[in-house]
């Protein structure tokens, strides 16, 4: 019987030595397709899930071993960006378990919104060194209308990456209005103290920023955070001295 084809991804792009997804120097592989609608995504030509290009994963292991002695040389690794990596689960699953049969750490970056809980979803984790979750807001009401959806999937998908002893890193993007208050902070901080079992690894504050602004723009859309600006110092320091008393590893 002729062999059959290749499973194929679809990507929006790669970079091929990040150093702000995961443990040291990083081949970041963005997927096309996301299922949020963040009023501050940075990357908002990622959501339409039939636009970028197919790559297969021998295509990708190509690319990425000809920087294997920088990730090696670092710690580094794999990431799987998006978008929104989980959107295509039997994809990146494929491409992890190439990495680590080369050695190479894989990390899982998503925003959690998973509502199919099965054996693909398994097998991905299986072959996920580490999962950064992006936490967008612990109150539903500032959660849903600067996300499109609850974050009722994301809190489960939380707990169910401890209940199977997953490292976690946690990110959380500080918005001026949206996301700097601190009931959030506290709220996230408990969160993580009473029900993630002591598998978060770090906790990772990121200040808003207004870089993506001109994509939207160009697709011709309005930018809904404009005249929001990045958060001071004083308010980062807050946010992390809030969740700091409930980790001790929250950084910014």
């Amino acid at each position: 019987m002729p062999n059959s084809a290749p499973l194929k991804g679809r990507i929006h792009s790669v970079e091929t030595c990040g150093t702000v997804d995961g443990p040291g120097i990083r081949f970041i592989v963005f997927m096309q397709g996301c299922l949020m609608r963040c009023l501050y995504c940075h990357n908002r030509d990622t959501w339409d899930t039939t636009e970028g290009r197919e790559v297969t994963v021998d295509e990708l292991m190509k690319d990425l071993l000809t920087y294997r002695h920088f990730i090696n040389a670092s710690g580094g690794g794999i990431t799987a960006s998006g978008g929104e990596a989980t959107l295509q689960k039997e994809f990146v699953t494929e491409l992890f378990a190439a990495c680590k049969a080369q050695g190479i750490h894989t990390c899982l970056d998503t925003n959690g919104f998973v509502r199919h809980y099965d054996a693909a979803l398994d097998a991905l984790l299986d072959v996920s060194d580490l999962v950064m979750l992006d936490i967008k807001h612990m109150n539903d009401d500032i959660h849903i209308p600067l996300t499109h959806v609850s974050n009722k999937y994301c809190l489960d998908f939380a707990r169910y990456l401890a209940k199977k002893g997953k490292k976690i890193w946690i990110r959380y993007v500080v918005v001026p209005s949206w996301s700097d208050d601190v009931a959030g902070a506290e709220a996230l901080g408990q969160f993580i103290h009473d029900e993630l079992n002591g598998c978060v690894e770090k906790v990772e504050l990121l200040p808003y920023h207004e870089l993506g602004k001109h994509k939207w723009e160009a697709m011709g859309e309005k930018y809904m955070l404009d005249g929001i600006h990045p958060p001071k110092k004083e308010t980062m320091d807050t946010i992390r001295d809030i969740i700091g008393k409930y980790h001790p590893n929250v950084i910014y």
